[in-house]
C-alpha cells in the first residue's frame, strides 16, 4: 500500500519546515500578506506529538476570494490546488505539496472569522497546553493508522468524536 498512514515520532524539523514554507508564501503573496496570518496547525504544530509527517499550513485572510488572483504565484511555489474539494469544504481554498500523494504540505486558506479557523487553532493550543490530551490523541492516532491502513477518509473521521470533544472542552 504505497498510500499507508504513517505516523512518525515529533520530529524537531517540522516547526523549521514551517517557517520555511510560511516565508515562501508571504513572499508570493506579495501585498496580500499584510493581511494575512499564517499559522502551523496540526499534530506537527504540537511538540512531541506523534504525526503524519505532513505539515498542515493556515493561511487566514479577511476574505478568501482574496486569494483567487494569486493561484498562479501559488502554484509557482509549488502549491497545488485541489478543487475537487470546494464541494465538501466551500469555506476554504485547499492546497497540496506535492499534487499527488505521499504528501508533504497541506495548505488550507481559509478567512480569518470562520469556524475552521478559530476550531483549527483551538485544537492546536488545546494539544499543546495539556499533555495528556495530547498522550491519548497519539494513542488513538496510532490506533487508527493500524485499523484503516489506506482509508485516509475512514481514518480522519474515526478521529472526529476525539477532535469534537477536544473543542468543546477548549471552549468551555
Amino acid at each position: 500500500m504505497a498510500n499507508t498512514i504513517e505516523i512518525q515520532p515529533y520530529h524537531p524539523a517540522w516547526p523549521q519546515r514551517f517557517a520555511t514554507e510560511a516565508a515562501k508564501l508571504r513572499a508570493a503573496l506579495g501585498t496580500l500578506a499584510d493581511q494575512a496570518v499564517i499559522e502551523h496547525i496540526g499534530s506537527t504544530a504540537v511538540p512531541g506529538l506523534a504525526a503524519k509527517p505532513v505539515i498542515d499550513i493556515m493561511l487566514g485572510l479577511p476574505r478568501l476570494s482574496d486569494l483567487e488572483p494569486y493561484f498562479p504565484a501559488l502554484s509557482a511555489i509549488g502549491f497545488h490546488h485541489q478543487p475537487q474539494m470546494a464541494a465538501a469544504m466551500p469555506e476554504r481554498h485547499y492546497f497540496t505539496q506535492p499534487a499527488l500523494p505521499p504528501r508533504q504540505l497541506h495548505l488550507h486558506a481559509v478567512a480569518l472569522d470562520s469556524d475552521f479557523w478559530r476550531d483549527k487553532l483551538w485544537f492546536r493550543d488545546a494539544l499543546r497546553a495539556d499533555s495528556p490530551l495530547s498522550a491519548s490523541y497519539a494513542a488513538l492516532k496510532q490506533e487508527l493508522a493500524k485499523r484503516y491502513g489506506d482509508d485516509r477518509a475512514g481514518y480522519t473521521d474515526a478521529k472526529s468524536g476525539f477532535i469534537n470533544e477536544a473543542l468543546a472542552a477548549a471552549k468551555r
